[in-house]
């Protein structure tokens, strides 16, 4: 009983043997089940669940640093779910880490199934919703308008004299964000006269080599594509290196638009043309919007981050 008062820095023991307690924990290697203490009800959780999506993408990356950095500034621990863009995978994760007891939840997007929607409401925690701006969140939400992100960049290609437009990226089971982001392009390239020709969604990750190689069957479908718009950055740059193994000039025979501007995209030797999104501090800020409302503090429940367009040389002056 007097070592569990030590460890639990309750008081009713002298220095001396707190500190005969606390050299027997040291010679013992002993760790406090800081869980099962949460279960006794002694204190309360210090751990907040986080999903994203998965971490071979870098803006969810640089996310998930942003959350975990500002949690950490406050003595609040990240534990990690990687959901692989599937409703059914976030609900099991949401089942699990609820029955660890956790002081809040970070989701990354606003669509949840019936079942997982439903254990959110009932939870009693803080949540907030990450990426995908949600004007009538489950709790707090935090991220960009996708779909007028992909709106300003249809609208802006079209100011460069684009008609034929082309589109790479991936398909996920479920309503997401580069699916808004697509609804939007799409729409300011009709509305503008334009037509996207030919749209490409991959069953693989947003990443590298599917740009590479999905830029390589919509160039060889022979729909007179004029300019491609892909999902991210890291697509992108895949197709960028595809033009250029066939001798391609960007923008003169094709013009090539990403999204996400990741930092390597100001270092290559064209600055591509991209849409800035300020995923650190996004990230801070779902953080931030967490520990407020575990301090009782109060918290507008949306905030936007907004996004800014980021010209580049990747396809011709508006």
């Amino acid at each position: 009983m007097t070592a569990s008062r030590v460890l639990r820095g309750e008081g009713g023991y002298s220095e001396k043997t707190r500190d005969k307690v606390m050299e027997k924990v040291d010679q013992l290697g002993y760790l406090p089940n800081r869980l099962a203490t949460v279960f006794a009800g002694d204190q309360s959780s210090t751990f907040v669940g986080v999903s994203i999506p998965d971490l071979g993408n870098e803006v969810f990356a640089q996310v998930l640093e942003g959350i975990d950095r500002k949690l950490g500034s406050f003595g609040r621990q990240t534990v990690l779910g990687l959901t692989q863009h599937t409703q059914q995978e976030e609900e099991n994760w949401i089942r699990t880490v609820l029955s660890w007891q956790p002081a809040g939840l970070i989701l990354t997007g606003r669509y949840h199934s019936p079942r997982a929607a439903e254990m959110l409401r009932n939870a009693g925690i803080p949540i907030v919703e990450i990426w995908d701006l949600n004007s009538s969140p489950l709790d707090m939400s935090v991220g960009i308008n996708h779909f007028d992100s992909g709106f300003d960049m249809g609208r802006y290609l079209m100011s460069c004299g684009y008609s034929n437009i082309g589109y790479v990226g991936t398909s996920h089971d479920t309503a997401n964000a580069a699916t808004t982001r697509l609804d939007g392009f799409c729409k300011a390239v009709e509305g503008g006269g334009g037509q996207v020709v030919k749209q490409l969604c991959l069953h693989d990750t947003a990443t590298y080599y599917p740009g590479f190689y999905g830029t390589e069957q919509l160039l060889a479908s022979g729909s007179g594509v004029e300019c491609i718009f892909y999902q991210n950055d890291a697509m992108a740059f895949g197709g960028l290196q595809y033009c250029g193994t066939k001798g391609m000039q960007v923008p003169q025979d094709i013009g090539i638009a990403g999204w996400g501007d990741l930092p390597i995209a100001s270092v290559i030797a064209r600055r591509l043309t991209s849409m800035h999104v300020p995923h650190l501090k996004l990230g801070q800020a779902a953080a931030e919007m967490m520990i407020g409302r575990l301090s009782d503090e109060p918290v507008e429940p949306c905030r936007d981050i907004g996004f800014r367009l980021i010209p580049g040389t990747t396809v011709r002056n508006a």
